[in-house]
């Protein structure tokens, strides 16, 4: 045992973790001289930030439709107080005893995936949570248990969440193609929210196959890749995105936002929407 590292007789609690009885016996609380609180810090903002937007905008329950654009935060829309959408995602299926803002039904199946994805998870740990705050640098905790129980446990469940995320997806892509009309609902217009919907939706998609459960689901328990060439294709460009899913995981988080809150400057009359053709 290296000298210095022996707990202390009188200690009535004797350290544990990166202070426990096995580790170098180092006073400083580590040895990183950069900026390393930066970007736990950034996370932090950026997840507070979106967290604060998205709740203020479901609870709102208004200025979520103007034809032919349906904020993602609302589509499905699943309860009777939704406003009418001509072909839109409409689906009644709570009926009028549902009194809050319908977003709160769809809602958590988005932001369940987002919460139990892999890179989700490092992120709010690190940034909210300090486990552990940066590289190189010792969590404040004195226990470590991991996610084997309640309530971090249900990130096991992250798979679930995949197949409703893709459900999501597709029916953000139905929102996208129906984009594609004016606000008289007739077919072969395009606007600048034509546009901004196309770029969400491509990048929600990029997200979400770039999941590493899809990566698993494509690819995974396959034992000779030459005899699955297909999947093996899938898997390789899957695999591509995955290592870009940091990256991927927050400019869908923006773009979503941004498509709400331009629904939202149109429905509110802030400015009407601009007409390519």
């Amino acid at each position: 045992m290296a000298t210095g590292t022996e707990p202390s007789p009188t200690d009535p609690r004797p350290p544990s973790g990166v202070r426990g009885a096995g580790r170098a016996a180092i006073a400083a609380p580590h040895l990183r001289t950069d900026r390393w609180w930066l970007a736990p810090a950034v996370t932090a903002a950026g997840l507070l930030a979106f967290i604060v937007y998205s709740t203020w905008r479901a609870l709102a329950n208004a200025d979520y439709y103007a034809a032919p654009y349906v904020s993602p935060f609302f589509s499905p829309c699943l309860a009777e107080n939704c406003q009418t959408m001509r072909s839109g995602p409409n689906a009644d299926l709570f009926g009028s005893w549902w009194g809050l803002s319908p977003a709160i039904l769809i809602l958590i199946f988005p932001l369940g995936f987002r919460l139990t994805c892999y890179y989700y998870r490092k992120a709010y740990y690190r940034g909210f949570w300090a486990s552990p705050p940066a590289c190189a640098v010792a969590e404040p905790h004195r226990k470590y248990t991991g996610e084997t129980r309640f309530p971090l446990i249900l990130q096991n469940i992250h798979r679930y969440f995949f197949y409703a995320a893709v459900v999501v997806a597709g029916i953000l892509t139905y929102d996208t193609v129906l984009a594609f009309r004016d606000e008289h609902y007739a077919w072969g217009h395009m606007g600048l929210g034509t546009l901004v919907f196309l770029v969400n939706i491509t990048l929600i998609w990029a997200y979400t196959i770039s999941c590493h459960s899809c990566r698993h689901i494509v690819g995974g328990q396959l034992k000779h890749f030459s005899r699955h060439p297909v999947r093996y294709r899938a898997w390789r460009f899957v695999g591509k995105l995955n290592a870009r899913h940091m990256l991927l995981a927050w400019a869908s988080l923006v773009s979503v936002a941004l498509a709400d809150f331009y629904v939202y400057l149109v429905a509110s009359g802030v400015f009407d929407d601009p007409r390519f053709f």
